[in-house]
């Protein structure tokens, strides 16, 4: 690196520094006595990793299937700049969160989701929730009420059902989850090289691709197996008629982990207070691929509150 990238690198890191440098009030005070990193302990005791980004407004980012909370990192960093406090956490066997070799199913998911909500004092927290983040908002209104939820953003979800059957013919077939299964408990590397081209654009940069199959291998073996059998065979569609709050719903038109028809507009039909926004020619991984137009969307409905 030469005189003049360095200059500019620690020009970048006084910026950023000064960017969130605490102002002046209580919740700034607050937020300096509050570490930017830390961990709350799940009911059972899991250590789950929290990061606690700015102050003012809470918003709780859920990261999909086998994605720990680095994934929302764009979005966090763009609510922050923007006044509201920015949270997310490693779902347990995810990251830096603990994994117990137990707890893989939705009511402790639940649970853990509430621990945090608890933990961190976040009432009247707007959840946004990416993927299978969707199920664990949905399992949280069905078993303890949304306590603490004001409001839902569910982005790429895969709520309500997936799996094909006879009063859900749309769904997916039982025989492509077993193929996938078998895979990812022989070579989850594999699986993910498999299914990373359609969770990008074409024009996605290959080093953003690299980091997106990074966080995924970080991924307890025996988590991602247990959930992704979950996540597929599990019937939502109770859980999300459960939901009061006001729900956003933002989905790709070219999701091929969940199709827009099964997923979102599915989703949307059991909510009297749901919006749907598509994205046109947009995959799976919105929050890396449509960065500036998913983080607008966003302030835009925290603003609209």
């Amino acid at each position: 690196m030469d005189r003049r990238q360095l200059m500019s690198a620690a020009a970048l890191g006084a910026a950023g520094a000064l960017m969130f440098a605490p102002g002046r009030g209580h919740a700034a005070e607050s937020a300096a006595k509050r570490p930017a990193e830390s961990f709350v302990a799940a009911k059972d005791g899991t250590a789950l990793f929290v990061r606690d980004w700015g102050t003012g407004q809470p918003v709780l980012f859920l990261s999909g299937w086998a994605l720990p909370s680095d994934f929302w990192g764009y979005q966090m960093l763009g609510l922050a700049r923007k006044g509201y406090r920015a949270v997310a956490y490693d779902r347990r066997g995810h990251g830096r969160s603990a994994d117990p070799g137990r707890g893989y199913d939705h009511d402790t998911l639940a649970d853990d989701l509430a621990a945090v909500i608890d933990g961190l004092a976040l009432d009247g927290v707007t959840i946004i929730a990416h993927s299978m983040g969707g199920t664990e908002v949905a399992r949280h209104f069905a078993r303890l009420g949304g306590r603490g939820i004001a409001r839902v953003v569910l982005v790429g979800t895969i709520t309500p059902f997936l799996m094909k059957g006879p009063d859900n013919p749309a769904g997916v077939d039982p025989a492509m989850l077993a193929e996938g299964a078998a895979l990812l408990a022989r070579d989850f590397p594999a699986w993910i090289e498999v299914n990373t081209p359609p969770f990008f654009t074409p024009d996605t940069s290959p080093a953003m691709v690299r980091w997106g199959q990074n966080m995924m291998m970080s991924t307890s073996l025996l988590g991602a197996a247990q959930l992704a059998a979950a996540n597929f065979a599990t019937d939502f569609r109770p859980d999300v008629r459960r939901i009061t709050a006001p729900v956003m719903l933002i989905h790709g038109d070219r999701d091929v982990s969940a199709p827009l028809a099964l997923t979102a507009q599915a989703t949307a039909a059991l909510l009297p207070q749901a919006t749907l926004k598509v994205y046109e020619g947009a995959p799976h991984g919105l929050p890396l691929t449509h960065v500036e137009r998913l983080t607008g969307d966003l302030l835009a409905f925290l603003a609209d509150g």
